[in-house]
């Protein structure tokens, strides 16, 4: 039976140093990018390198795989039959490593999960009744927090999964999942305002409560309000949406919060007035958080299991409350 040859003679001969994995990855990346400079800043290594490895794989297959003097740069007859056998290869591996890490999770001692606050209660414990079932024999735990202790706890390894409505600094070792994104909305008393006159006067005019700096989501508030020049008079600060909400009724004042932070004080829907900014809108997005390459196709999994939840529980919910917020309350896909 005849077979292919990547060299021209028919010699299935190669040196092996120059056709490894990495030298195969780095030659579909060139292809797709069309340059080794685009390339090089797509797989975060520097020109010199891409160069090196592609001229490595040259030898081995003795023969050019690229015409570099075209723009883009074009697969030469050598190359076009390696980019069939690389990706066919890329694929095998990929797949190898994902069916031997799910066997090996399916031995997973333990997992730690650190859900931001706002959905801790509402998702977590059909995370983990759905991982329970999964994996029988593992051990989980989970912990709730602010978005910057969700964050430390992974990056510390703490935990193996975040949900986090920040993005960790150390983004190169992570992989994210968004799952949502969610518009800063204006809370305030029962008929404290009247929404079609100036709400903006009325609010200046009203006490202002404030999640404390503390926490990100009230850092995220202080920079939008320093951005457009606002300075409503501060004279109650929390770091807990249910003491926020609460003085917001008390006082007779207003708040900026979120819809998953008005979910998660149930009691107090009904005591406030929800609208949406009166002016410039902002948002966060909220993502499932793991380092990569450690739990195989899990991230995604849950990723996909975050979003039903959210959606059938908590999305549909608030704009049952807010109907003007479909648009920017809104799920994510990877």
């Amino acid at each position: 039976m005849a077979t292919e040859s990547l060299r021209p003679d028919g010699d299935d001969t190669m040196d092996a140093p120059g056709l490894t994995l990495r030298a195969l990855r780095i030659f579909m990346a060139v292809e797709e990018a069309g340059s080794l400079t685009a390339a090089a800043a797509r797989i975060g290594a520097s020109p010199s390198t891409v160069s090196q490895q592609i001229s490595n794989l040259e030898r081995s297959v003795g023969a050019r795989v690229f015409d570099r003097s075209a723009k883009p740069v074009a697969l030469t007859p050598v190359g076009l039959l390696l980019r069939r056998h690389a990706h066919r290869i890329l694929e095998a591996v990929s797949e190898a490593r994902t069916e031997l890490m799910e066997l090996s999770l399916s031995a997973l001692p333990e997992l730690r999960l650190a859900i931001i606050d706002d959905l801790d209660a509402s998702i977590t414990p059909d995370l983990v009744g759905h991982l329970q079932e999964l994996y029988p024999k593992c051990l989980f735990s989970a912990t709730s927090d602010g978005s910057d202790g969700v964050n430390q706890a992974l990056l510390a390894r703490a935990a193996d999964i975040a949900v986090s409505a920040e993005t960790p600094d150390d983004i190169e070792s992570l992989d994210l999942h968004p799952l949502l994104q969610e518009p800063f909305i204006v809370a305030t008393a029962p008929g404290a305002i009247e929404q079609d006159h100036d709400v903006l006067g009325q609010l200046m005019a009203r006490p202002y409560v404030h999640f404390s700096p503390a926490m990100p989501m009230g850092r995220a508030i202080t920079r939008h309000l320093r951005r457009l020049k606002l300075d409503p008079p501060q004279r109650y600060s929390f770091n807990v949406s249910r003491s926020v909400f609460a003085m917001v009724r008390n006082c007779q004042g207003w708040t900026i919060t979120t819809p998953l932070s008005v979910l998660d004080s149930e009691r107090f829907p009904p005591d406030l007035d929800i609208m949406p900014l009166p002016f410039s809108r902002f948002s966060r997005t909220i993502s499932l958080i793991a380092r990569r390459d450690e739990l195989g196709k899990l991230p995604e999994k849950l990723a996909q299991l975050c979003r039903q939840l959210i959606e059938e529980r908590l999305r549909a919910r608030f704009l049952e409350i807010a109907p003007w917020a479909e648009a920017d309350f809104r799920m994510l896909g990877d």
